[in-house]
């Protein structure tokens, strides 16, 4: 005999009104996401953010960080992570400090109070970082364009696309182009280096020149930048990663090296000015444009190749790697201008001997252009 829809009603009020009883509380987390990277401060640590939804009654959060074996960072035991006005309408804001490592399982837990340990309520995300958080910036050369598409070897390489973190798997996410990139090979460099996860959040458009990267321009280039490094909260990256040139380069009317100075500058001191710090940016000496364009376009290279040292030398940008002699066959250039097999590989190892050389991390020897 089936029990009548309205007796299952009033069994199961009563079972909430019982002494003793009460139904399973729900615990949300917004934050952390899974493989979220937090960037690391000079000190070896971040502030790690922790926040969501609380179950009813709950007036105290806390949180605890655990590592498996033989990974780098330092477990944190449960510590109390939001209270008082921290807790408000039923949701909760706080922050775990962490030390440089991952990936850390972080648990939080909710309790009514102070003197009382029961536990309402628990939720966690399995896989958490503090490293290193890169914006990749430029044209077809910094994207999918080259060929194959890349893949991490390692465990500690990340894409973020705005929404949610993956492992680095090209083509990148929320960009243009669907082939292969250098990053997920940079990844695994710099995490087998540091011991720490890796995260790149591009920000590229391809086929356009400088002056389209200027505050106001009417593809507001810029001001995405600005935005989606502005998610990972202030000093929340470790650089800019601009690779950028061809455009200016490859044209009749080839972008003049003061002009592509001046509007570079002004471009790299908008970000600084819009993000309240003074975010690094690497730019790399990339000019390269074979004849496609312009008669004589060895010009137009020198002129913006003559640019970008100009900003290297006046401090205005850190010295990025040079790419203009990473040529060859289809292996260094699959289409006579984007990456090949060995020219992605050969993109992705100077990139890590400048940035690794910067802040004097171990660096292996690289791969000769030829």
């Amino acid at each position: 005999m089936k029990t009548p829809r309205a007796l299952w009603i009033v069994i199961l009020a009563s079972l909430v009104t019982l002494p003793g009883l009460a139904l399973a509380q729900a615990a949300v987390l917004d934050l952390p996401l899974d493989r979220q990277v937090f960037q690391r401060t000079a000190g070896e640590w971040a502030e790690v953010k922790v926040a969501g939804t609380v179950p009813t009654g709950a007036t105290i959060v806390e949180a605890k960080a655990s590592l498996g074996e033989a990974l780098r960072g330092k477990p944190v035991d449960w510590t109390v992570v939001a209270q008082g006005s921290q807790v408000k309408d039923g949701r909760f804001a706080g922050a775990l400090k962490l030390e440089t490592g991952g990936w850390y399982t972080l648990t939080v837990r909710f309790r009514k109070s102070a003197d009382d340990q029961a536990s309402l309520g628990e939720a966690a995300v399995e896989k958490v970082g503090v490293g290193d958080v890169f914006v990749t910036a430029g044209q077809s050369n910094s994207v999918n364009y080259g060929n194959p598409r890349q893949k991490s070897n390692e465990t500690l390489s990340v894409y973020f696309d705005g929404k949610k973190f993956t492992p680095a798997a090209d083509p990148i996410p929320d960009a243009c182009g669907n082939g292969g990139t250098p990053w997920p090979i940079l990844g695994d460099m710099l995490s087998r280096t540091t011991r720490a996860p890796v995260c790149f959040r591009s920000a590229t458009v391809n086929w356009v020149r400088v002056r389209d990267w200027l505050p106001g321009a009417k593809l507001h280039n810029i001001e995405r930048l600005v935005e989606r490094t502005k998610w990972f909260g202030p000093a929340g990256i470790r650089a800019v990663l601009w690779v950028q040139g061809e455009a200016d380069a490859g044209r009749d009317d080839y972008t003049p090296a003061e002009d592509y100075e001046r509007d570079a500058k002004a471009m790299i001191e908008f970000s600084r000015k819009q993000l309240g710090w003074p975010v690094d940016w690497f730019v790399a000496g990339t000019s390269y444009c074979p004849p496609h364009g312009p008669k004589d376009w060895k010009v137009g290279m020198a002129s913006v190749l003559k640019a970008q040292k100009a900003l290297w030398d006046k401090g205005i940008a850190c010295r990025g790697p040079d790419t203009n002699d990473i040529v060859g066959n289809r292996e260094y250039r699959h289409d006579g201008i984007h990456f090949g097999p060995r020219g992605l590989l050969i993109h992705a190892e100077r990139w890590y001997a400048i940035i690794s050389t910067r802040h004097m991390w171990t660096n292996p020897v690289t791969t000769a252009g030829k």
